[in-house]
């Protein structure tokens, strides 16, 4: 059974936005200032210009393939079938350690000292629950998220601004390559939010045409307001935002506008719930994808009748990513997330880079520029996250080996 076409250009934009503003904003400055420091400016440049890279080869691959499942569809299609499940796999384990930074990130701003695990496994539990009753359901509840979080992101921008004068930020580390590096790989994170959209190929109307201006369009959003708030960040805070839990809301704090701390707070969380939102739905799209190719157990690509939503995908998701925010702490997710959604892009790349003249939409050097910023940004992440990463990848490869050989006997 397809999935029903029912979202418009603004509700895919709002949907990949969502993801976006919550992941950069709420939760990244904190472990990239403490790698990049003075040069986290130049570590968002190039964040944005290899997401933009990838955003470009998405988007061109969405207009011809518009179907669920992302790159993991794009690269069975135009590369192979292993290529394709590794892509996917990528995506999966990705995303799912980028939900439980986001039940992390949003219980660190709702919930208080003592309840934020306990809060976090809540989020994880209501959104999936509200993703299993329709896509509608979905693009509503994130476009009021979207709009609350930006109002808190204004006066976090418009506090550190008018504080600038006055304050006398601590000043932040020298800045290194590799720590700008390693501050791109990690900032990349935030930006990862515009493939929820393409992994929504069968949901949305039009989507040859729908697909590859949501991109855009969510992404230069994205790119606007990062840059203003981490200009905030830097005039007002400085070294004190490294391993501040919240340091928007220590912006409004120091900038005197203390009237405005509850309501950042309140940005933050919700924020943080948009992204999760949105992730579990582009988690549970690949899913399904992959189980129908029988990638993953097919009992996942069993598609409701009534809501159309694959909800045994959805569920399965919920609970691995509460596993995780049981397990892990926030660093560690963001790092872990990064490593697999910068293999999945540098394979989107490629995926692109193999497309005819008559469906190119950009040049084959965008495609290039994005595989090998891709291959830099992975080669600096954490080393642990890294490791551990590069274990479950190929735990991955090992489980379609075992299938793949059960069904030859």
């Amino acid at each position: 059974m397809p999935l029903a076409r029912r979202l418009t250009l603004t509700d895919a934009t709002t949907i990949g936005l969502g993801s976006m503003i919550g992941a950069g904003v709420f939760a990244v400055w904190s472990p990239a200032l403490g790698v990049a420091g003075s040069g986290i400016l130049i570590a968002l440049a190039i964040a944005a210009l290899v997401a933009f890279c990838n955003a470009t080869s998405s988007a061109q691959l969405a207009a011809v393939h518009p179907v669920a499942g992302g790159t993991y569809a794009y690269a069975r299609a135009e590369i192979g079938p292993w290529t394709g499940f590794i892509a996917g796999w990528c995506f999966v384990i990705g995303k799912i350690a980028s939900c439980a930074a986001m039940a992390m990130t949003f219980a660190a701003y709702a919930a208080p000292d003592g309840w934020r695990t306990t809060v976090a496994v809540l989020a994880v539990a209501a959104l999936a629950t509200v993703n299993c009753f329709g896509v509608t359901r979905t693009a509503r509840l994130t476009r009021i998220l979207v709009v609350v979080s930006l109002l808190g992101l204004a006066a976090v921008v418009a506090s550190g601004f008018a504080a600038a004068p006055t304050a006398a930020p601590a000043p932040l580390p020298d800045a290194t390559a590799y720590g700008v590096l390693q501050g791109a790989g990690l900032l990349f994170f935030a930006f990862a939010g515009y493939a929820r959209i393409a992994t929504m190929g069968e949901e949305v109307i039009d989507p040859a045409r729908t697909i590859p201006r949501a991109i855009v369009l969510a992404l230069g959003g994205a790119v606007i307001v990062y840059v203003l708030v981490a200009v905030a960040v830097m005039l007002t805070l400085g070294a004190d935002a490294i391993g501040s839990p919240h340091p928007l809301a220590d912006v409004a704090a120091v900038a005197g506008w203390g009237w405005t701390e509850p309501a950042v707070r309140i940005a933050g969380a919700t924020a943080s719930l948009g992204a999760l939102l949105a992730l579990i739905t582009g988690i549970g799209r690949t899913t399904l994808a992959m189980a129908r190719e029988a990638d993953l157990p097919r009992f996942l690509a069993v598609i409701d009748a009534r809501w159309q939503v694959p909800q045994r995908a959805e569920i399965v998701v919920a609970i691995i990513v509460i596993a995780i925010v049981l397990l892990a702490d926030l660093r560690g997710a963001i790092g872990f997330s990064s490593f697999g959604v910068l293999l999945y892009y540098l394979i989107a790349n490629a995926a692109a880079f193999r497309q005819p003249a008559d469906v190119r939409r950009y040049p084959r050097a965008l495609q290039v520029m994005g595989a090998i910023g891709c291959l830099v940004l992975v080669s600096t992440l954490p080393v642990i996250a890294s490791l551990i990463g590069t274990g479950v990848v190929l735990a991955g490869v090992g489980y379609r080996m075992l299938r793949l050989r059960l069904a030859a006997r």
